[in-house]
């Protein structure tokens, strides 16, 4: 039997959004307690270039249509739920992408690197200076991750996105997708992108330990500048969790999935229910034997 092509999540409001094979599908439960679906196909740019296909080239453009599909799905469940009276348009989703990009560049990246001047009094060398720029990054990225998990507006978020998991461990393993079945699963999944933030913030840590100690300006352009390999390496180590459920793979991404405790939450069945019509429309329909 030909094994089953891998698929995709991330919850949005008051629903799930899952890409696979067959496209790209968010389901939203709408306040008529209705599901209303919508589909996209991919276009991807790994098929207009192939070479894009390529290790760590495939993780950044699957990172950057990721983000893409992401909004657009946040987007239309938005609306769909009756939080916002229309959609964004493209215009103003590509503005809304900018404004988040700098937001993280001056979180993660001009933070962290400007504050690890605080071990300047106790070493001159490059290395602990960045070895302190990680963890304080680190420390910014698990705090944010905590606040984030206290606010009461994304639990329910926090709840589909424990469905989404439930939902794609239901199906990798070929079990009927019922939601007797679905709720026996973990909410954990070492494909998440909680997971996947986690390795991009350990790999970063060892990347950076090699630059030196420049001034700040060349220090913030250079975390820029590598950050797309960061992002594909790190893809390729979550990819190799996503084949190996156990062994050595397992125990060294076992931190990102303990933070999945704050980023899920336990589902009820109707948002399982969503979740699962959303993978059911991306699925693929037919496999070879």
């Amino acid at each position: 039997m030909e094994p089953k092509k891998p698929i995709g999540g991330q919850a949005v409001i008051e629903g799930v959004m899952m890409r696979g094979p067959g496209g790209i599908a968010t389901a939203v439960r709408q306040p008529n307690q209705e599901i209303t679906v919508k589909k996209d196909q991919i276009h991807s740019l790994q098929e207009r270039w192939p070479f894009l296909k390529l290790p760590i080239l495939r993780g950044v453009v699957t990172l950057f249509e990721s983000l893409v599909y992401g909004v657009k799905a946040l987007n239309f469940s938005a609306q769909a739920a009756g939080e916002e009276d229309e959609q964004l348009t493209n215009k103003e989703l590509a503005v809304t992408m900018v404004v988040a990009l700098a937001a993280g560049i001056i979180l993660f990246i001009i933070i962290p690197t400007a504050a690890a001047k605080l071990v300047k009094g106790l070493t001159t060398d490059p290395f602990w200076f960045n070895l302190a720029e990680g963890f304080i990054r680190m420390a910014v990225f698990l705090l944010y991750i905590f606040a984030i998990s206290r606010m009461s507006d994304i639990q329910r978020v926090f709840q589909y996105h424990g469905a989404e998991h439930k939902v794609i461990h239901a199906y990798e393993a070929d079990e009927p997708l019922t939601a007797d079945n679905i709720r026996k699963f973990s909410r954990l999944h070492p494909r998440c992108g909680t997971n996947f933030l986690l390795i991009v913030m350990l790999v970063s840590i060892f990347v950076f330990s090699f630059l030196g100690w420049p001034v700040l300006w060349l220090r913030i352009l250079s975390r820029i500048v590598l950050m797309p390999l960061i992002a594909g390496v790190s893809y390729e180590i979550i990819r190799v969790a996503g084949k190996h459920k156990g062994g050595l793979v397992h125990a060294c991404i076992l931190p990102g999935l303990w933070l999945q405790y704050l980023t899920t939450r336990e589902p009820d069945d109707d948002q399982i229910e969503v979740a699962v019509r959303a993978l059911q429309e991306v699925k693929e329909e037919k496999r070879e034997v």
